[in-house]
């Protein structure tokens, strides 16, 4: 169940309570008894709706279509399975699939504020395989993942930024340039980096679909397992600055 609908219910089920002891105590002449009644009821609602129930820490994985799970059902996508990953470590936590397939790090900029709502607490950005496989230059991913990482620092998100590699095929000049892009990047805005997304995937026939790119329902398992520590530590982080923040109030 939703805290949402725990929260509701638990103050509707409270106000019920409380005003069958009102109605209780008021043909008895007994004011004092249905003013604490009432009191009762008031601090019900302050208590829960209060945060006494923690929102989940939402967490935003902005992508391609190996965040938006292409050829899975929904259940099997990245978000999904990190979601319920990261959730069987105790955290509250929702993964929002903001994965878009065919997209470039250029299309992810452009749609960088609506896919990053003003709530979001934390971004995994999973960005550059759909450069690298149309051949674009190394200079255009860097400066749009730049671009990226910018605009999230100003708006105080933490990142999580997965790297991607290029393809054997594309030379050694242009995996030279394009793969230095994610280290280069998560030094100069510290953040944490998860080297390669589809490590222990790529290349692996059983792990992929037909398609040899967009790995199967196990394939993803194979990614969430990977990026999970890392994934599970900035969670924790925003737990941590929210729970002190709310603390200081």
């Amino acid at each position: 169940m939703k805290s949402g609908t725990w929260l509701g219910t638990g103050i509707g089920a409270t106000l019920r309570y409380c005003a069958a002891k009102i109605t209780a105590l008021v043909p008895y002449g007994s004011a004092a008894g249905a003013f604490k009644g009432l009191v009762l009821a008031l601090g019900a609602v302050t208590f829960l709706s209060s945060g006494a129930v923690a929102a989940p820490i939402r967490l935003v994985a902005l992508g391609d279509s190996l965040t938006a799970g292409l050829g899975l059902p929904r259940s099997d996508s990245f978000a999904a399975k990190l979601e319920a990953a990261l959730k069987a470590k105790g955290l509250n936590v929702t993964v929002i699939n903001a994965g878009v397939s065919g997209d470039t790090t250029a299309a992810g900029l452009a749609r960088l504020d609506w896919s990053v709502p003003r709530d979001a607490d934390a971004v995994i950005v999973e960005l550059g395989a759909n450069d690298m496989l149309r051949g674009l230059s190394p200079d255009i991913a860097r400066r749009n993942l730049t671009e990226i990482l910018t605009r999230l620092k100003a708006r105080r998100i933490p990142v999580l930024l997965a790297g991607m590699r290029a393809a054997p095929n594309l030379g050694a000049d242009y995996a030279r340039a394009f793969d230095a892009i994610y280290p280069d990047l998560a030094a100069q805005f510290s953040v944490p980096l998860y080297p390669f997304f589809l490590e222990g995937v790529a290349g692996d026939r059983a792990l992929n679909q037909k398609d040899g790119i967009h790995p199967t329902a196990e394939g993803v398992d194979r990614i969430v397992a990977g990026i999970l520590p890392a994934a599970e530590a900035l969670v924790r982080e925003v737990a941590a600055s929210k729970g002190a923040a709310s603390r200081g109030q």
